[in-house]
């Protein structure tokens, strides 16, 4: 490969070989593997081109390959579809659920509005704590000139004690205040404009950008690693089941309270803050996680990218774990980062699964639920092209077993090697980066600049750049 440069006027950007640029700045830049989150969203959008370049020119797949969609352009049809069904069935229901079987994007879209919901209450909150602290010295000089009033007016206010009293909650008065700034309607509104909302708050989505021609979605997206896309569900029952689960034999295996689950997934459905606690059931949350991912209308790992995902394991062993992992750079950044959650999960789980002995020589019972066993459970939730009845699972063909045994066989390689799956080694960036070259050479030397100073921050952290 050419070393492209590009020549304006001084100073000069240019990849220099080997993995190395020099910057506008003159300063020289060698690119190394970094975890795919830190990318900017640029970054990611033009990853995903290189991949499938890549996967078209080097990886005999035996199938076709395309960048999946993230699930954006169903939303309307599917909220119509949850709006009649509600009306018909479940007339007791009046909300649209904001977790269960909606597309992965809406879900986040719907955990961003109602953060942003939850910060501008604490905003108003606090304009009007602020607001009642700056009336209390009006407020003591108030009750000071009324005890030293007439008799009379001793009397008067007698009569009504909450009034002069109490100077420290002057409710009247804040309440008409806060009518001039955010008021309770207008937090209330937010969740009928909660799309316009997000538009000018958030990041640009990256469903903004698949539908124009490139130019106009690079301009669209950020140089900046975007927000973690995972729905707040994920990792919150991972954290939960992370902090009180991992010696719990048979973990996902174990039946749960049917009702306790239900009560979850409508709460979560709802949007109320759930706050997964110790005396929650493992085996509930457990199965409320196993329930969400079963529900999704697209499976974490997508149907167009099934068969490519399966025929990995036709390649030799020492070409299948970076097809994988070009694969994954295919996926809507949702997906991988939802992935990415769920994948650093299992592994977690999985190393506890053996029995062992404590720092204080006690021995402690492992949950038995090794990489196989999680794939086993997992796999046909993350990866298949069409749901199936249970009849249908039933009376299995031997094809259908064969593919539940490909599927898998993928999960588990992807449990046991999810780390190195989600990096970005040196040549990818290096092709992000020429790809961006010859149309936006500012964009480079900025994306640079920021890998330049991120490098230089790891070395200062690691234990070498201590001492």
């Amino acid at each position: 490969m050419g070393h492209p440069v590009y020549r304006g006027e001084k100073p000069q950007l240019h990849y220099a070989g080997d993995f190395t640029w020099n910057s506008m700045s003159g300063r020289s830049v060698r690119l190394r593997s970094v975890p795919i989150q830190s990318l900017s969203e640029l970054e990611r959008a033009r990853l995903q081109e290189v991949a499938f370049y890549q996967l078209q020119q080097d990886c005999d797949l035996s199938c076709q390959i395309t960048i999946p969609k993230d699930g954006q352009k169903r939303k309307k049809s599917l909220r119509k579809k949850l709006d009649s069904l509600g009306k018909e069935k479940n007339k007791d229901k009046e909300f649209i659920p904001q977790a269960f079987g909606m597309p992965l994007s809406q879900v986040i879209a719907n955990d961003r509005a109602y953060k942003l919901k939850q910060d501008l209450q604490r905003d108003e909150q606090k304009d009007a704590s602020d607001f009642v602290a700056s009336l209390l010295p009006f407020g003591n000089k108030r009750q000071n000139k009324e005890l030293s009033s007439s008799n009379s007016s001793l009397s008067s206010t007698s009569e009504t004690p909450n009034e002069s009293t109490s100077p420290n909650t002057p409710e009247p008065a804040p309440r008409a205040r806060r009518r001039g700034a955010m008021s309770v309607d207008s937090i209330t509104d937010l969740d009928d404009n909660q799309s316009r909302l997000l538009e000018a708050l958030q990041l640009s989505l990256p469903a903004e950008a698949q539908s124009k021609k490139e130019k106009a979605r690079d301009k669209k997206l950020s140089l900046n690693p975007i927000y973690r896309q995972v729905p707040r569900l994920v990792d919150s029952c991972c954290q939960h089941l992370e902090k009180h689960g991992l010696q719990t034999v048979g973990i996902f295996r174990v039946g749960s309270s049917k009702k306790r689950v239900r009560q979850l997934r409508e709460e979560f459905d709802r949007g109320i803050d759930v706050s997964l606690e110790e005396e929650h059931s493992v085996h509930d949350v457990a199965a409320l996680l196993k329930e969400f991912l079963r529900d999704m209308p697209d499976p974490l790992l997508t149907r167009e990218l099934y068969t490519a995902f399966i025929n990995t394991l036709l390649l030799e062993p020492e070409e299948q774990l970076g097809t994988l992992q070009l694969l994954i750079y295919l996926l809507p950044p949702c997906n991988c980062d939802t992935l990415h959650r769920l994948l650093q999960f299992l592994s977690i789980v999985a190393r506890h699964a053996d029995d062992n002995i404590s720092k204080d020589g006690q021995e402690v019972t492992g949950n038995k639920m090794t990489s196989l066993n999680l794939a086993t459970i997992f796999g046909p939730n993350l990866l298949h092209k069409q749901k199936s009845s249970d009849k249908e699972f039933s009376v299995q063909s031997s094809a259908r077993a064969e593919e539940s045994t490909a599927i898998i066989a993928v999960v588990q390689k992807m449990i046991e090697n999810y780390e190195a799956l989600f990096m970005v080694p040196p040549d990818l960036q290096n092709e992000v980066l020429i790809s961006l070259l010859e149309t936006d050479p500012d964009v480079v030397d900025y994306l640079l600049r920021r890998k330049a100073s991120q490098s230089s921050y790891r070395t200062r952290n690691s234990p070498e750049g201590r001492e």
